[in-house]
């Protein structure tokens, strides 16, 4: 129900939040950028241990879209830090960005990340907010599936494109089946702006109308290496 749980084209709720690069203050210490909130059920744990090395390791793409990650657990400050310093000795990977601390939940249940599955730890949860504070996605994965961390990226590069030229993605875009990458007119309202779509646009029907060319080529070639990367077979991180 709405008022609950943060959703999609609500504010993000105002709170003060501990990290492990102290105390913010969200949404306000992001205005002006994009936030990718992503929580994680537990510090030392294999899987949140791979999922956190995959968004270390896309951690400067986010920023070239000018998106910040913010991690988060039901776990304290100090196992956050001594969990990092593991990754970093252990694994080689620094982690750079910051992670809430949520050790009583109180901020987990606020933001809907505490489901049946597990009463005491989150699920695999991501919100992307927008550089106005407005909740513009969420992904909700179970504990046992790890995410796809260019996926995320991809997904993110729609939105922005959405905010910009107000059209909509298709399905597996840059890539899709019927349209490549061109991008989908909104629909029309009036009877005379369906007729004289059919003549501005490329269309299937008046109400399936698509825009091409509207997308930088650059920009394009950059989700097409997220899709590939996501599927080439394992050869280390880069």
């Amino acid at each position: 129900m709405p008022g609950m749980i943060p959703l999609i084209g609500e504010k993000f709720p105002e709170m003060v939040v501990e990290t492990t690069h102290g105390v913010k203050k969200l949404p306000d210490d992001y205005k002006g950028k994009w936030l990718v909130l992503f929580s994680h059920p537990a510090d030392f744990t294999p899987v949140c241990t791979t999922e956190f090395v995959g968004f270390a390791v896309r951690y400067n793409e986010f920023k070239e879209l000018n998106a910040e990650l913010l991690g988060l657990s039901v776990d304290s400050v100090f196992s956050h830090i001594k969990w990092i310093e593991w990754i970093k000795e252990k694994l080689g990977f620094e982690i750079p960005f910051p992670i809430i601390a949520d050790p009583n939940g109180e901020v987990s249940r606020k933001l809907g990340f505490l489901h049946a599955q597990s009463a005491t730890s989150t699920v695999r949860a991501v919100i992307i907010v927008d550089p106005d504070g407005v909740v513009r996605a969420i992904l909700y994965y179970p504990q046992e599936s790890g995410r796809n961390i260019d996926e995320i990226l991809r997904l993110l590069v729609t939105l922005q494109l959405n905010t910009e030229y107000k059209r909509a993605l298709p399905a597996n875009w840059p890539n899709n089946g019927l349209i490549g990458d061109a991008v989908i007119v909104p629909p029309a309202k009036t009877v005379q702006e369906a007729q004289e779509r059919l003549k501005k646009f490329k269309c299937y029907d008046w109400w399936f109308c698509y825009e091409e060319g509207k997308v930088p080529a650059e920009l394009v070639a950059k989700v097409r290496k997220y899709l590939e990367r996501a599927a080439k077979p394992f050869a280390g991180l880069k």
